[in-house]
Order: structure tokens, then C-alpha cells, then sequence
């Protein structure tokens, strides 16, 4: 029953958004219409990120008796994330590479584009130090309450959780508030997933509504690529995550629960709005509930590797505009270094991302009003790039699960379904 169940959800959502991108094709920018439904949808979700987030960290760490363990678990998420977004930016100069997204294109309609664009946040220079501190942590404890600070709120989710742990039996009913908190914001998560459906169909009509006339300005080129590197990263490394992480049995399981987090991240390109669903589904691949509430929640922030491609691509397509050499081994490292921690800031909501932009103009010099350049591939790439962000957590919790229960997790965890059923 509940494999029909995970499947039915599927199904419902899937055609929710092939009849929402049909509606976008053929009725054009008239499909707005009904992107107050979708929004609402989206809406739901944001409301109950900030809570989501502080809750499911918190109490995880909270909860954990063994502090040996919470640093294994951080451990080797940092080593996932690290080697995976390395992965992502080597396949992404690659592709660059093969196939240059300016080859063949008239640069001066987009460079037209540029000039009726206006930038759509201040273009001030942007320091490495500066930009750490602003990502992980605010002036006051009110902009905690912004999913626009979701980095500095997990740090203090983190510090709050790992304090509660260390007070011991003192801080037992602050604990226990903590998983009753979880377990009534993921019961939200359910309820809000009934208009799933609707809102995600709705939204999608919307976006592809008003993006077609964009993917046909001089960027189709670029949203190919995209499309081409996110196919084989998805279908061919994702599939060599899940078998690192639990053979081929670590295979079928993934795929058996990734279709859901995938189309919601399709649908809402947004990696925040995803983690309610991730969280969910990461659990039924049989990741242990700490480490799925402490990798998802992170992940969703500093685990990025669409958006790594997507650094690629914008820097390449600023140095293959502007004439820059990117054949130099300096060059080449500076790329990968830049899309590296690109992938770490850019912002998980809808079209986010303009911190990391303005890092790579900063970076590299370009001068400030070449931000809409980067900014409308930044448009057409969100839903594949989403895709990668947010889908990859899931995988990568599987990966976490293995380095810390070792490789036979999968098996005992298969062994508790049967006895819980």
C-alpha cells in the first residue's frame, strides 16, 4: 500500500506539470493568469521553511547521545559535499569545453539585452571575507526569521541544538519540545502536499509561459548544454552515488523514491521549498532520521552542484564575451574555484542567486552592468539547476549514511522495514 501510495503521489504531480507546461506552450504569457495558485503554493511552503529548518536541525542534534557521532555525521557530509561539487565543476568546464555557449552566437543582441536590462540589486564590490560573514550570520536575531538568511539560521539552529545536547538532563524538556516541534511541522508538510498538485501545476504554467520567448533570445545554446551536462550528472553519476552508497540494491532504492523530490524540484525551482519533501523521501531511501535532518537542511545551502554548472557556464560565457583567456592553467583553476563556492552562496529560492553573481563579477572584474547577462541564463537554467540541488541531497544523505553506519546499512535498514511491517 505504500509503495502505491509513493507512486500515486508521483503521478499526480508529474501530470500536474506536463498539463501545466502544455497550458505554458500553447497559451503563451496568458497562462499568468494562474500564477496567483501557484504562488500560493509556494507561499505554504516559504511559511514554514524558518520553523521547518530550526526544528528538524535542532532537535537532531539535540537528540544525539553520542557527540562522537555528530561529528562523524558533519565529517563526512563535508567530504560528500566537497568531492561532489569538485565533480560537478571538472564536468562542467568539460562541457564548456566541447561546446563553447558562444560559439556561433551574435553577441550583440545580447549585448542589446544588457543594455535594457537594469541590474536588480546594488553592484557593489563584493570582498571574499565580507561575503563569508553576511552568508553565515546577521546583526540581529530577527533576520533569523527570513528564509533570505537560511545559511546563518542553520548555523544558529546548529549552535542551539549542539548546546541543548551538552546541557544534559536539564535541558530534557527543551529537547523533547524540539521533536514535538519536528514532528508537528512535518505533519504541516503533509497537509500543505494535498494542493500540491494545483499550486505546482499552475506555477509551472506560468514560468514556461513567460520563459519560452527568453529560451529563443541568443541562449539556447547555453540552456542545451545545461540541459545535455544535468542529463548525465543526474542519470549517470546520481546512479554511481546511490551505488557507492548502497550497491546495486543502494540503486534501486534511490530511484524508487527520487521521482517526487525531482519534480518538485522542476516544479518550484527552488531548493528551499524542496526540503520538506526531501526530508521525507530521504527517510523512505532509509537514511537515519538524525542524519537526514541534518544533511537535507544544510544540503539545501551549501550543497549545490546545478548551481556549480551554472557557475561554470556564467563565467565562461563573461570570459568567451569579453575575449578572456581560459586556457591558461591559472585560468582554469580561478573557473573552478570561483563556480566552486559559487555553488556554496547562491541563494536556494526561486531565481536566487545573484550573490554568487555578483561574487563572479567582483572575482574577475567584469564591470557591473553585464549582471542581467548572467542573470537571464540564471533564468533559464533554474529548473534543471534545481533539479541537480536539490535531488543531489538525497543521494548524498545516502552517501553520509554509508561513510558513518558503514556499507551495510542498507541491508539493516531493510531489515527494520520488515520487522516494523
Amino acid at each position: 500500500m505504500n509503495y502505491f501510495k509513493n507512486y500515486r503521489t508521483t503521478i499526480f504531480l508529474l501530470g500536474a506539470i506536463l498539463i501545466g507546461g502544455a497550458a505554458g506552450v500553447i497559451f503563451g504569457t496568458k497562462t499568468s493568469i494562474v500564477q496567483p495558485l501557484g504562488d500560493l503554493f509556494l507561499n505554504l511552503m516559504f511559511m514554514i521553511i524558518v520553523p521547518l529548518v530550526f526544528f528538524s536541525i535542532s532537535s537532531a542534534i539535540a537528540n544525539m547521545s553520542e557527540m562522537k557521532r555528530l561529528g562523524k555525521i558533519m565529517g563526512s557530509m563535508v567530504l560528500v559535499f566537497l568531492a561532489t561539487a569538485a565533480i560537478a565543476a571538472i564536468l562542467g568546464f568539460a562541457g564548456t569545453s566541447v561546446m563553447n555557449p558562444l560559439e556561433h552566437t551574435d553577441t550583440s543582441a545580447i549585448k542589446e539585452l544588457m543594455s535594457k536590462s537594469e541590474p536588480s540589486a546594488d553592484t557593489e564590490d563584493v570582498t571574499f571575507l565580507g561575503q563569508l560573514v553576511k552568508t553565515f550570520t546577521v546583526s540581529d536575531f530577527t533576520e533569523l526569521l527570513s528564509k533570505s538568511n537560511m545559511l546563518a539560521l542553520i548555523v544558529f539552529s546548529v549552535l542551539f541544538g549542539l548546546s541543548a545536547a551538552l546541557s544534559g538532563e536539564k535541558a530534557k524538556p527543551v529537547t523533547a519540545f524540539l521533536s514535538a516541534g519536528t514532528t508537528v511541522m512535518m505533519r504541516m508538510v503533509k497537509i500543505i502536499m494535498y494542493y500540491a498538485p494545483i499550486g505546482l501545476g499552475c506555477y509551472f504554467a506560468a514560468i514556461i509561459g513567460q520563459l519560452g520567448p527568453q529560451i529563443l533570445e541568443g541562449y539556447a545554446r547555453s540552456f542545451g548544454l545545461y540541459l545535455i551536462l544535468a542529463v548525465i550528472y543526474y542519470f549517470g553519476f546520481f546512479t554511481l552515488y546511490a551505488f557507492f552508497a548502497g550497491g546495486s540494491q543502494g540503486v534501486k532504492v534511490f530511484w524508487k523514491n527520487a521521482m517526487t523530490p525531482s519534480i518538485t524540484a522542476i516544479a518550484t525551482c527552488s531548493s528551499a521549498a524542496c526540503i520538506p519533501v526531501n526530508l521525507e523521501y530521504t527517510k523512505r531511501m532509509g537514511v537515519p532520521k538524525d542524519i537526514a535532518e541534518t544533511i537535507v537542511p544544510l544540503g539545501a545551502n551549501t550543497h549545490k552542484d546545478g548551481s556549480v554548472f551554472g557557475g561554470v557556464l556564467k563565467i565562461v560565457f563573461l570570459f568567451s564575451l569579453f575575449g578572456k583567456d581560459m586556457t591558461s592553467i591559472s585560468s582554469i583553476l580561478s573557473i573552478l574555484a570561483v563556480s566552486f563556492l559559487v555553488g556554496a552562496v547562491m541563494g536556494a529560492i526561486p531565481s536566487g542567486g545573484m550573490i554568487g553573481e555578483m561574487l563572479i563579477l567582483s572575482v574577475f572584474g567584469f564591470p557591473a552592468d553585464v549582471l542581467p547577462i548572467i542573470a537571464v541564463i540564471s533564468t533559464i537554467i533554474d529548473a534543471p539547476a534545481t533539479l541537480l540541488n536539490s535531488a543531489g541531497n538525497t543521494v548524498s544523505a545516502m552517501m553520509v549514511t554509508r561513510l558513518v553506519e558503514g556499507k551495510n546499512w542498507m541491508k539493516r535498514s531493510l531489515n527494520r522495514e520488515k520487522t516494523v511491517s
